[in-house]
């Protein structure tokens, strides 16, 4: 299939040009940093501007688009406006979204698991209480909306806390983890936020898979199979790789009054596994990890 795939230079999407491109034609955007798609069919493009993604559309012609570039900072700082993140986040999703129903194209956009009221109780069904705390999730909840109400044939997935190690310049809380525990420096971790855990490699065989499923019009959970705190987390990876449990410091979401205070959004993935998308348990997920990039 011919698929393109934004944000081809972000922490999942650098994983998806390897995944996708074995089986796929791919096109894959980026705009300020390169990552590995100068090794695949790739183009620069700001999504901000309409022309630009027309004329991709236009000389490619997608079958699948994958949308996952979005500010994703939960935090706006002096950096990035308000208005930035919902240019970026809104008016782009919703640009693209026209141009996939003029181009005939499925949309696959990557949400988020904090678009869900943080308060409600553990492994949160796809129809549970929508409450985003921060900018970033309310605007990615946004997009979803627009998806539904202009498009015949998407599939939206709310992603859960991704972790591996990001390439190139791409980088997560979990890589600042695993290097901060190898050089036996102590790391502040939440052991009161509960999440979903699902690494960038099962992420994106997962959508790999998804692309030849006959699926359509779906919202899905996409995390993994446990809920563990972030605090929790870090101890399998001290438990996988022999690092000093002793240099994890806990703390508290009321310790750090700036975050969104985002207490439990663990996900119930059945209807995901009902579809035959089946994430590894959590600890082959942290030992697949570590395996691949060490």
């Amino acid at each position: 299939m011919k698929i393109l795939v934004t944000g081809g230079s972000g922490l999942l999407g650098q994983y998806l040009n390897i995944f996708l491109s074995k089986e796929n034609e791919i096109l894959s955007t980026y705009n300020r940093n390169i990552g590995n798609c100068g090794q695949y069919n790739s183009a620069k493009v700001d999504i901000r501007d309409s022309d630009a993604l027309l004329r991709v559309f236009k000389s490619f012609s997608p079958e699948i688009v994958i949308h996952t570039a979005a500010i994703s900072d939960t935090i706006v700082n002096s950096e990035i406006s308000p208005k930035d993140v919902y240019d970026v986040n809104v008016n782009a999703t919703f640009y693209i979204v026209k141009l996939c129903r003029e181009f005939n194209a499925k949309l696959i956009y990557t949400s988020t698991d904090l678009v869900y009221a943080g308060y409600r109780g553990s492994y949160l069904k796809e129809d549970a209480k929508l409450i985003p705390l921060s900018l970033y999730a309310e605007t990615k909840l946004m997009g979803e909306v627009k998806i539904q109400e202009a498009l015949d044939d998407y599939i939206i997935l709310r992603t859960a806390l991704l972790f591996g190690f990001g390439l190139n310049h791409s980088r997560c809380h979990f890589q600042f983890l695993f290097k901060q525990l190898s050089k036996n420096i102590p790391v502040k971790v939440f052991i009161d936020q509960y999440r979903s855990p699902l690494s960038l490699f099962e992420a994106a065989k997962l959508i790999s898979e998804m692309v030849k499923k006959d699926l359509h019009n779906e919202i899905i959970n996409f995390g993994g199979p446990e809920r563990v705190s972030r605090y929790e987390l870090a101890e399998r990876l001290c438990e996988l790789k022999g690092f000093n449990k002793n240099l994890l410091i806990k703390v508290k979401l009321d310790d750090m009054p700036e975050l969104p205070k985002v207490e439990d959004v663990s996900m119930n993935i059945e209807k995901m596994k009902s579809f035959g998308l089946v994430p590894k348990p959590l600890n082959e997920m942290i030992k697949n990890v570590i395996d691949k990039a060490y």
